[in-house]
């Protein structure tokens, strides 16, 4: 196979970004070389929003050819939230055949190092960058994202945390040196020497099963993680979402052809209907590394039955915010608003349960009762949602009917402080469109607690009444221990209520934010500076992204000869 693209290319263009994430992992600064702004794109070969448009349409109703040996089926049945059906069919392979293919290209994808498997991945990265308009409609109509979040979620974010983990596992196999000399003194006899050679040895072939709502952003750091490590990437999409990672290895399989590399590093596995391969693919000797996020369920089954490989799962939590005392009420009523509304609640980062003192809180417009507080938090989520064009904006649609079952069954479980409604979109009238429901509990009722402790994914939270602060935290700590949660959040204004909660989120191991009013929400992170999940309690066992979720995607192997 001929390059067309050389080793030396690629170093130039692309280390110096290499660098600049090396610098700002370290530093945890803000730093994107991905623009978040639509506008931003249109030049320098990438596509314009009319473009990315027309790119998306020419998809529709389409066979993704991407070239994979094994293929014996074409498959599809995509769906868009939004009422369209996609009509788009991928290749089905016959895995005996696609596997050992996948297995032929390691070794010269292992020999190439380090800092060319990065900065090959750093490649695949910008041509997906250039196309981010289209992957932005791809993963609004699989994924029910309102089309802003689908175009930065799904698009620079997503990137950003791809290249974060190029970054990582860059710093984990720099850190052993490719050769050294080994020279131990005998005393008056001739010292001992050695030569040492050091290679980073990918484990295998990895598998990354992806999620409905996140394609993208969830899918990405595996997936890039996995690469730059030196192995093969199987890509399972989820039945629903299969089209945004299609398209990333689509692109992914060009660059690496055009580098030289077997395209076959990176493959598609498409499903029929109801096939379910993802149980089959985890066990098989083949797969070394799985990458998943999705339910408990079966995230706990991959880490049960899936012993070859090592396993790095995000599941479910009960996300939990504390309210004690604030000193700007109504910007924490905004600001908890926004997180309750955006993506109709379906992030794994959405707060659920808000743990409120019964006798209320102190704020800087007085003091304000349970009730109250609760009034007022359902009347900004009903001024934030009452213009029905910034409510679909803001919600999207959600993304399949077990949501919407949730939805209308939690408002059985307690009294409704504020009742989802159902807003039409203009645009796309199949679309299911329902405004956030808050629910009161008590935390006290033996009743309420069944709803309270077990996630219930979508635009639901409970407005849980507590005894005293002291209880909210014993709460929020028995839940992170036995639930797990992906972020906790906390409002006060004492010292000593603080650092209880920060004591509680030490020990369980939960990322914490604190007295969020302004434009930053408790359910966005930022790559290179944010920890996605921490790997320590029960909703996640790895986090995204630190050392850990790279550096055992690879060994180390050592050759010695006599100097």
């Amino acid at each position: 196979m001929t390059a067309e693209l050389t080793a030396h290319q690629l170093i130039d263009k692309h280390r110096p970004t290499l660098d600049q994430a090396l610098e700002t992992i370290r530093t945890r600064a803000y730093w994107s070389p991905h623009p978040e702004h639509p506008k931003a794109y249109g030049e320098d070969g990438s596509l314009s929003a009319a473009d990315g448009k027309a790119a998306f349409d020419a998809l529709l109703g389409s066979r993704m050819d991407l070239g994979q040996p094994g293929t014996d089926d074409w498959v599809g049945g995509e769906v868009s939230p939004y009422g369209p059906a996609l009509g788009i069919t991928y290749p089905h392979a016959d895995i005996d055949a696609l596997l050992p293919a996948m297995r032929a290209g390691m070794r010269a994808w292992r020999d190439a190092g380090a800092e060319l498997r990065a900065v090959t991945c750093l490649e695949i990265l910008a041509r997906i960058s250039a196309r981010t308009h289209e992957f932005a409609h791809a993963v609004m109509h699989t994924s029910g994202q309102a089309f802003m979040m689908a175009f930065q979620a799904g698009g620079p974010h997503a990137q950003d945390r791809g290249l974060e983990a190029v970054a990582y596992a860059y710093v984990e196999q720099a850190r052993t040196p490719d050769t050294a000399e080994w020279t131990k003194p005998q005393g008056k006899r001739d010292p001992l020497a050695l030569s040492k050679q050091f290679t980073a040895v990918p484990r295998g072939i990895a598998l990354v099963i992806g999620c409905n709502t996140f394609p993208t952003w969830n899918g990405y750091s595996g997936l890039f993680a996995s690469l730059a490590t030196g192995n093969a990437v199987l890509v399972k999409p989820h039945p629903r979402a299969v089209l945004p990672l299609a398209l990333t290895v689509q692109v992914a399989r060009e660059v690496l052809a055009e580098a030289g590399f077997d395209p076959n590093l990176v493959a598609l596995a498409a499903e029929r209907p109801g096939e379910g391969i993802a149980k089959t693919l985890a066990v098989r000797p083949e797969i070394k590394i799985i990458d998943y996020t999705g339910s408990t369920a079966f995230g706990e089954w991959l880490e049960a039955n899936a012993r070859q490989a090592q396993v790095y799962t995000e599941k479910a939590g009960v996300n939990t915010v504390v309210v004690e005392s604030t000193d700007d009420y109504q910007g924490m009523l905004a600001n908890l608003a926004f997180s309750l509304s955006l993506y109709s609640g379906q992030m794994c980062t959405t707060p659920q349960n808000l743990l409120i003192p019964r006798e209320g809180v102190t704020t800087d417009a007085g003091h304000k009762t349970y009730d109250e507080l609760v009034a007022d938090l359902a009347a900004a989520v009903s001024g934030l949602l009452g213009d029905d064009a910034r409510a679909n904006a803001l919600l999207g649609a959600l993304v399949n009917p077990d949501v919407k079952a949730r939805l209308e069954a939690a408002s059985g479980l307690g009294e409704v402080a504020l009742p989802s409604r159902e807003i039409n979109n203009p645009e796309f009238p199949d679309a299911v469109v329902r405004t956030p429901l808050i629910v009161k509990l008590d935390g006290a009722k033996p009743d309420d607690e069944a709803a309270y402790r077990s996630e219930c994914f979508g635009p639901v939270s409970f407005a849980v009444a507590v005894d005293s602060a002291a209880d909210a935290v014993e709460l929020l700590r028995s839940t992170v221990r036995d639930k797990g949660a992906m972020t906790v959040g906390a409002y006060t204004t004492s010292d000593e209520v603080s650092q209880s909660i920060e004591e509680a989120c030490l020990e369980e191991c939960a990322q914490l934010s604190l007295n969020l009013t302004g434009g930053v929400y408790v359910n966005q992170t930022a790559a290179f500076s944010d920890f996605h999940g921490s790997g320590g309690n029960p909703a996640a066992n790895s986090a995204l992204c630190d050392g850990a979720f790279v550096a055992n995607r690879f060994r180390v192997v050592e050759v010695r000869r006599e100097a």
